[in-house]
């Protein structure tokens, strides 16, 4: 007759650690990145509350990638290293059973959660990671008057650079305008102050300019420098302010924003499904390796599990702290390998996808022969 007892005692043991850690750990990794991911993505933006809500729920998928493995291995290591230190394992084994049928409650949630890392990896996060990018896109287009941001320079606007002095919702003082041309600089604006207009349903916005003074700048020719541009003052000036190339950047996808669908699809044809154009060995290896990725690291949970049953046995640690630190190096080890593989993606020759795959069949073969060996026992 089967212990259901045990089944229960020992599945809500490490379930529960397991998602006290994913709580911790996902609050740790969120609130570290989520200013970084801000600043790279919107700049010194200041954005509406409902914006940084949205933005805050959108890392959380990435989170999830790497806390749910490491966090079930953490809960692995310290409830088997507690049931060893207590010789409850020994007394488990005493009635018979087997380490298999002990661990099984272990085994069947790991691939529930590996079930569950199967779905954020292959769905959640690519769309995740595609919202994000056209979160700033649509706060441009909606609320313009949010990128200009006292004693701050605007770089997102393609082809300018913007520094405001002040700012009172729409109207703008002290600013200066450099309109870049190419990578030299084409035109320098001053102006004392500047109304943001914008027209629904329009890409652009127009700001109208108050006392404004221009200057034209020439490059450099084989006859020598160019001379002193002569600065023309206006009342007023209207300046346009271009959003299409904004949107053509919201809009152009790479490989981890991708679909699992058309990332398999762009493998088997060698055409992007998104231009249809044929795609060369640099970028089949992009998607190749991508696609990878996503399968292998939702393998997670079940490798770890077989890797931490035998190492939280062999540890015979009950401290909290070195439960975590051995989750810790695991953990380090495993990921170095995702990371190699992400360093070479843009690299066929290294066959980046197969390296996607070589920690799961290294971890497999040592937790085997580790799991094996302490069976044995």
């Amino acid at each position: 007759m089967f212990p259901r007892i045990f089944d229960r005692y020992l599945g809500r043991q490490v379930g529960s650690a397991t998602l006290i850690g994913v709580a911790l750990l996902s609050g740790v990794m969120v609130l570290g990145n989520v200013y970084k991911k801000l600043d790279e993505l919107l700049g010194n933006t200041e954005l509406p509350l409902s914006v940084i809500a949205e933005f805050v729920t959108l890392v959380i998928p990435f989170s999830l990638i790497f806390t749910i493995p490491w966090a079930f291995l953490t809960g692995i290591l310290l409830v088997f290293g507690r049931l060893s230190a207590d010789n409850e394992l020994v007394s488990l084994r005493m009635t018979g059973m087997s380490m298999q049928r002990i661990c099984a409650p272990v085994f069947v949630l790991a691939v529930l959660l590996s079930g569950l890392c199967l779905w954020v990896n292959v769905s959640l996060a690519p769309a995740a990671k595609d919202r994000m990018k056209r979160l700033f896109y649509e706060v441009a287009v909606k609320q313009p008057e949010t990128l200009f941001q006292e004693g701050q320079v605007l770089e997102r606007v393609p082809g300018y650079r913007i520094y405001t002095g002040k700012r009172d919702d729409k109207t703008l003082t002290d600013l200066h305008i450099v309109k870049l041309n190419s990578a030299e600089v084409g035109s320098y604006i001053r102006a004392k102050s500047g109304l943001i207009q914008t027209v629904p349903g329009k890409l652009d916005f127009t700001m109208l300019l108050k006392e404004v003074s221009i200057e034209h700048f020439q490059a450099q020719t084989a006859a020598g420098p160019p001379a002193a541009p002569k600065p023309l003052t206006l009342a007023e000036f209207p300046l346009e302010f271009p959003l299409s190339d904004m949107q053509k950047d919201a809009v152009r996808v790479n490989a981890s924003m991708k679909t699992t669908s058309a990332l398999a699809e762009e493998v088997r044809t060698w055409k992007d499904t998104f231009t249809g154009e044929k795609l060369d060995a640099v970028t089949r290896s992009l998607s190749l390796t991508e696609l990878s990725k996503r399968y292998s690291f939702s393998m997670a949970c079940f490798t770890f599990a077989l890797v931490g049953i035998p190492l939280g046995v062999t540890a015979q640690r009950r401290e909290t702290s070195s439960g975590f630190a051995l989750s810790l190096i695991t953990a380090t080890v495993y990921i170095v390998f995702i990371i190699l593989a992400d360093t070479l993606n843009d690299k066929p020759a290294a066959m980046p996808h197969l390296i996607m795959w070589l920690p799961n069949v290294i971890f497999l073969g040592i937790g085997g022969w580790l799991f094996y060996k302490l069976s044995r026992k």
